[in-house]
């Protein structure tokens, strides 16, 4: 059993509150979670308006599948328009 580990740092430029950044990343995290299968949820700077840490998890028994999964989360973030990435991090247990 494998399970990746994604993070992503992100920025937000168009967040002028609390409330537009959770409506973006509200979104962008719910087209992931139905578009890949996996786990999303802000894990870091949960008070700032223009910066968010998602973790996007995934289980399964092969390594590459989950290494592929998760880069194709990370090219889906890269095209968002609301928002940047600004890096991103992957590791597996």
């Amino acid at each position: 059993m494998v399970i990746g580990v994604l993070q992503l740092e992100l920025s937000i430029p168009g967040a002028d509150s609390l409330k537009s950044k959770r409506m973006v990343l509200r979104s962008v995290k719910d087209r992931v979670r139905q578009g890949f299968n996996v786990a999303v949820a802000e894990v870091d700077d949960n008070d700032l308006w223009q910066h968010a840490v998602l973790g996007v998890v995934t289980i399964s028994n092969d390594r590459r599948f989950a290494n592929e999964v998760l880069s194709k989360v990370v090219d889906y973030v890269q095209r968002e328009r609301d928002l940047v990435l600004d890096d991103y991090s992957l590791s597996f247990l």
